[in-house]
């Protein structure tokens, strides 16, 4: 059985059927608090429900967030490419960019098109090295638990100006959580049975499973290792499903965009989208939740509020 951690202010809490009990930790970081196996496995007490507790992300700041780009089938499709021919790629986001699974997602003055993605983030366990050999790992080797994480984008940041790290690492912009669910044995064998949702406002935006992942977390890992360090408490967020707001344009008005000065490209774009209601607005609630259909891992749901800075 997962062992589900949840952060509060002043505590870390471990999650029992009676309700969370408080972990005897010092630990103030995701890094320490995983290096203090021992007091997680050992918490009791007296329960408290789950529901009165105000969570924070159960992954601290500053860490490293790295992300996936374009890594589910059904979210290549809706970007206009061929799932046969997209590679593994990479992008950064500020950790100053996670908050809490119940806080608001801010939207910047500046932004119109503020969109959502469900993704599933890898929680390190231990130093992934550059150049590591990672032959024959198992993902619990170096990946302690699990966490639902939305990398929320601005899209009219990120495409005319090719700059994912801007568009999405402005404040809020990685609600995580709210459950940290630790690896147990057998866990990662169960990884290709997790389902991800996300609603907004209770309309059914995003829905797919693992399954349509292009490539996994071992292999993705892999490549990783070819050139960046990962520490214990670092985040990996690996790619989101088809259902986005953003959409690629039919092939005939992109091979017409292609044709034009790129200021008017993205100008035309931008007034079409203008007509997608699929976009964040003040006051829609986000919820995302992923699971097994068993239930036995389960990441819980989280759920913010967008509002307007």
């Amino acid at each position: 059985m997962s062992i589900a951690v949840l952060r509060t202010a002043d505590a870390w809490w471990k999650v029992t059927p009676p309700g969370a009990v408080c972990i005897d930790t010092i630990a103030a970081t995701t890094a320490e608090l995983l290096a203090d196996r021992t007091a997680i496995d050992a918490a009791a007490g007296d329960p408290v429900p789950v529901e009165g507790l105000e969570l924070l992300s159960p992954v601290t700041a500053p860490c490293r967030v790295v992300a996936q780009m374009t890594n589910f089938v059904s979210h290549v499709r809706d970007s206009g490419m061929d799932p046969a021919t997209v590679p593994l790629t990479f992008f950064r986001k500020a950790s100053g960019s996670i908050t809490g699974p119940h806080g608001e997602i801010v939207r910047p003055g500046h932004v119109r098109f503020l969109d959502y993605e469900v993704e599933i983030g890898l929680v390190f366990g231990r130093a992934l090295e550059v150049g590591a050999d990672l032959t024959g790992a198992e993902l619990g080797d170096y990946i302690a638990g699990l966490v639902i994480t939305d990398d929320v984008s601005a899209r009219d940041v990120q495409l005319p100006k090719t700059q994912f790290y801007e568009a999405k690492s402005y404040p809020t912009f990685t609600p995580a959580g709210p459950a940290l669910v630790l690896f147990e044995a057998g866990d990662a064998a169960r990884f290709a049975d997790l389902r991800l949702r996300l609603w907004v406002n209770g309309e059914p935006r995003q829905d797919s499973t693992v399954a349509d992942m292009i490539y996994g977390p071992l292999e993705t890992l892999r490549a990783l290792s070819r050139f960046q360090r990962m520490d214990a408490g670092d985040l990996l967020l690996t790619g989101t499903p088809g259902g986005t707001a953003l959409r690629a344009p039919a092939k005939p008005i992109e091979i017409i965009g292609a044709l034009l000065p790129p200021a008017l490209k993205w100008k035309t774009f931008f007034r079409r989208q203008e007509n997608n209601p699929d976009y964040l607005r003040e006051g829609d609630i986000v919820e995302a939740a992923i699971a097994t259909p068993d239930g036995a891992l389960d990441l819980g749901r989280q759920r913010n509020r967008v509002v307007a800075r």
